[in-house]
């Protein structure tokens, strides 16, 4: 029994043993995961923006950045193709009035409350309020059943309802407009939360907490004159393929200084800048020849604004005087270093016709270009209009002020224009104006001449040549010609053809009335790091870096 008794004893005493050595040597636990590393990247494509809410945005800085903060109905790809953006499908009526959008199911704000219907009726009708004072109000809502009547005040009378279930959107045409689909892609009509408007008013827009979104990134930071932070937007459902926006953070930097945008770029702060100091594109390297110096002609030109309601730019003689005094091919290919191209005629190249291209057409109809290439031939036509005017060699003839910002190529060309009308015998003085107040000011009219430029938004020619009619919103020379609007009213009907005949009549009228001085064709020219891949540039001006990331 003692033996028995033994044996027991030790094979407890030899469990115990077991049983306490794996408790005291517990099996090590799995080590955390580690979190993943955040992407980020950092560009400039410009100043603090004068604003960011879609309605009353006319700047291609702030466009651009609505292209990645908020989403249309439908969309343009890198293709340059009308897609489903909140809306998943549409559909147009056989007489091209009746435009119903379908939306995307589970469509949500930033904020992750619902997105609908509803929502784009709201904002759509809000562009027409005459208390928001939208700039493309007309542009882009004209030709609604009941533009008028909203621009008025009445706003229920605009023909844009969305259903009670917020599931359609039905907008009824006053007449047929075939290129309302690039409309409902472009920025001016991005919804707006109703909620987040009337709560902040005119500063919802300013800062990241107001701001709600629906597009792929949204506001996380704003630093006005330094940056804006941008991170993905966990709540978006749209036309960008999700699975291609791969970078979690991406930074604007806000400079108008091009040279502290130059030093940002070789220090590898940022990997892309839009603004090049004109004295370093001597030296840089082309990207076609293994450079990242990139130049890319877009549909847009830039000209000068009369203000044609002061003395004496209500006098088309001064106008004409004005016009004729300048060198075209001297400014974009000495002043502008080759980057631009010069500008004969107010529409640009690459803006398509009924057939073939629109300034092809326009020079093969006028038998050349509205403003004579040779220059010497040019000037004693100047001179003598200014003599007609009743300023012979400049006497008489006010002290007049131009009015530009001083990124890129404005002050020397600006510096250019004072030699050039002092040949006229005209004194021109250089207003230097900060970009936050530049467009304001000039649209307000508060001006005698100034910069000024236009990319178009869609490749319409209407698009362009309707900133001269005399109530749009961005008709910045307060230009008005009763001819000249009714060659707008005519355009707008349902042939194509007779749609451009309109609008070929209107440029030839405000050009015979040098309504405004075209100067150059646009280019983009921007330096960008081969580690920035998946961005691309568009001939609308945008930069889209949705899906862009750094390789490594």
């Amino acid at each position: 029994m003692k033996k028995v008794l033994a044996l027991i004893l030790a094979l407890v005493m030899a469990f115990a043993l077991v049983a306490c050595g794996e408790q005291a040597a517990p099996a090590e636990a799995p080590a955390e995961e580690a979190a993943p590393e955040k992407t980020s990247f950092t560009v400039q494509i410009g100043p603090n923006p004068e604003t960011l809410d879609p309605a009353l945005n006319s700047a291609v800085d702030g466009g651009n950045m609505l292209v990645m903060l908020d989403e249309t109905l439908l969309i343009i790809d890198e293709n340059l193709t009308v897609q489903p953006g909140q809306a998943e499908s549409y559909t147009v009526s056989e007489d091209g009035l009746t435009w119903t959008f379908t939306m995307r199911d589970g469509l949500k704000w930033s904020d992750g409350s619902e997105l609908n219907a509803k929502d784009f009726e709201y904002s759509f009708k809000r562009v027409c309020d005459p208390n928001v004072a939208a700039p493309y109000g007309e542009t882009v809502m004209g030709m609604v059943k009941g533009y008028a009547e909203a621009a008025a005040g009445d706003l229920d009378a605009l023909a844009v309802k969305a259903s009670e279930d917020g599931k359609t959107l039905t907008i009824e045409l006053a007449y047929p407009c075939s290129y309302f689909d690039k409309l409902a892609a472009f920025g001016t009509l991005s919804p707006v939360q109703k909620a987040t408007v009337e709560k902040n008013g005119d500063a919802w827009a300013t800062t990241p907490e107001g701001y709600v979104c629906n597009g792929p990134y949204m506001i996380s930071e704003w630093v006005p004159g330094e940056r804006i932070v941008t991170v993905k937007n966990p709540n978006y459902v749209g036309g960008w393929d999700s699975s291609r926006i791969v970078t979690d953070e991406i930074t604007y930097l806000l400079l108008e200084d091009s040279s502290a945008a130059f030093a940002a770029y070789n220090s590898g702060e940022a990997v892309m800048i839009k603004d090049v100091p004109t004295e370093e594109i001597p030296s840089l390297t082309k990207a076609a020849d293994g450079g990242d110096f990139y130049v890319d002609p877009i549909l847009g030109t830039y000209y000068l604004s009369m203000n044609t309601q002061k003395e004496p730019f209500n006098n088309p003689l001064v106008r004409k005087a004005l016009n004729l005094a300048i060198d075209r091919d001297y400014i974009a290919n000495v002043v502008m270093q080759g980057t631009y191209a010069p500008a004969y005629n107010f529409m640009g190249t690459g803006v398509t016709d009924f057939e073939g291209m629109f300034i092809d057409n326009a020079i093969a109809a006028n038998g050349g270009t509205y403003i004579s290439q040779d220059y010497e031939a040019n000037l004693e036509a100047a001179k003598a209009a200014l003599a007609e005017a009743g300023y012979p060699n400049g006497e008489g003839f006010p002290v007049i002020t131009y009015s530009t910002n001083e990124a890129g190529y404005h002050v020397p060309v600006a510096e250019y224009l004072q030699s050039c009308y002092a040949e006229l015998g005209i004194t021109m003085n250089i207003d230097k104006v900060e970009w936050a107040s530049f467009t304001p000011m000039r649209r307000a009219g508060e001006y005698e001449m100034a910069r000024n430029g236009w990319v178009m938004d869609y490749n319409d020619a209407s698009n362009m040549i309707e900133l001269l009619y005399s109530t749009n919103g961005n008709n910045d020379g307060k230009y008005n010609n009763p001819d000249f609007d009714a060659a707008i009213d005519a355009s707008r009907v349902a042939s194509a053809e007779e749609h451009f005949k309109a609008l070929h009549n209107a440029e030839d009228i405000m050009m015979a009335d040098y309504a405004c001085i075209p100067l150059a064709y646009y280019t983009d020219f921007w330096l960008q790091s081969s580690a920035l891949q998946g961005t691309w540039h568009s001939p609308y001006g945008y930069w889209f870096f949705m899906y862009g990331y750094l390789a490594e």
